[in-house]
């Protein structure tokens, strides 16, 4: 689910962001991650109720975090 209007264009990226999640229908980049940098850039809610697997991706990037 999106609750944005603003996307990100991947010809705009500089090469130290990684994509690692696109919307699932229209491939809109969803999340960023830093190459070298422990940094990550989200444009959805992950903790909303619309979100799939919303309490999964939370709980990932806590255990993420914790390292």
């Amino acid at each position: 689910m999106r609750y944005h209007s603003l996307v990100v264009s991947e010809e705009d990226l500089p090469a130290c962001l990684k994509i690692i999640a696109r919307e699932a229908g229209a491939g809109t980049i969803m999340a960023l991650e830093h190459r070298q940098s422990p940094l990550f850039g989200l444009q959805f809610h992950p903790e909303s109720i619309g979100t799939p697997g919303g309490a999964t991706i939370m709980r990932n990037f806590t255990q993420l975090c914790s390292h």
